[in-house]
């Protein structure tokens, strides 16, 4: 592959309940020990060369959890965002943020804008946060946009993909390469639906709070020996 390192990658980090139940701990402390793992992979991404990296950490569907559960999420994702900017400044990483802004929690809200205009200006690996996040929704609320700018129903007809794109979170972002997903499991649970339509997608069976440095190469090592076709045919090539 020209590329070994991809531009973009999203992950979907999975499975911090079941460590956490494994070893007989309530799933509040996997969720912390997540948030460690979420800092390590940070910056080993940074460290290898990815440009932008989407971090699934907390879905539109998750408000289903017991309140107990959300509450501490939201607690780690305040603590997260208020402790990482040293790291952040020394790293020069820029932070952005995907999905419901308005669903979320004003103290959160704040948090995220303060981190956004904070690390603004840094020309390192961006870092999109996906809190309140789901692909529909995400949909959803760039077509609400598309109709709010566009108030003619004939301009409609001749509708392209780059139409829908330019309302999405953060249309500027490159779609992402790869989609990691930890823990196992073989879907990609609502996560960047539209921009993921041609992402390599790589399953790790070890639960995201185990995961280091080594298996985001092994990830990578993974998509560098993958040919991407994007619904065409490699020359010289059958299928």
């Amino acid at each position: 592959m020209e590329n070994a390192v991809p531009v973009h990658a999203g992950i979907i980090m999975d499975g911090n309940g079941r460590w956490a139940q494994r070893r007989g701990l309530v799933r509040t402390q996997g969720h912390l020990e997540g948030l460690k793992a979420a800092k390590r992979i940070t910056k080993a991404a940074s460290d290898l060369g990815i440009r932008y990296l989407t971090l699934y950490a907390f879905s539109t569907e998750n408000w289903k959890r017991t309140s107990e559960e959300v509450g501490f999420i939201m607690g780690l994702i305040r603590q997260y965002l208020k402790s990482e900017f040293d790291f952040s400044r020394r790293n020069r990483i820029r932070v952005r943020y995907a999905g419901d802004f308005e669903g979320l929690p004003t103290d959160i809200q704040k948090e995220i804008t303060e981190t956004i205009a904070q690390t603004a200006d840094y020309n390192g690996m961006q870092v999109i946060l996906a809190i309140n996040y789901g692909g529909r929704d995400e949909i959803i609320r760039a077509f609400r946009r598309l109709t709010t700018a566009r108030s003619c129903e004939s301009q409609f007809t001749s509708l392209k993909e780059n139409d829908i794109t330019e309302f999405l979170d953060n249309p500027d972002v490159p779609d992402p390469d790869l989609i990691i997903r930890s823990a196992g499991e073989y879907r990609t649970s609502n996560f960047l639906l539209w921009e993921g339509a041609y992402s390599e997608l790589y399953v790790s069976q070890k639960l995201w709070p185990d995961w280091d440095k080594e298996d985001l190469e092994a990830a990578i090592a993974d998509f560098s020996g993958r040919q991407r076709r994007f619904g065409g045919v490699l020359e010289g090539k059958n299928g």
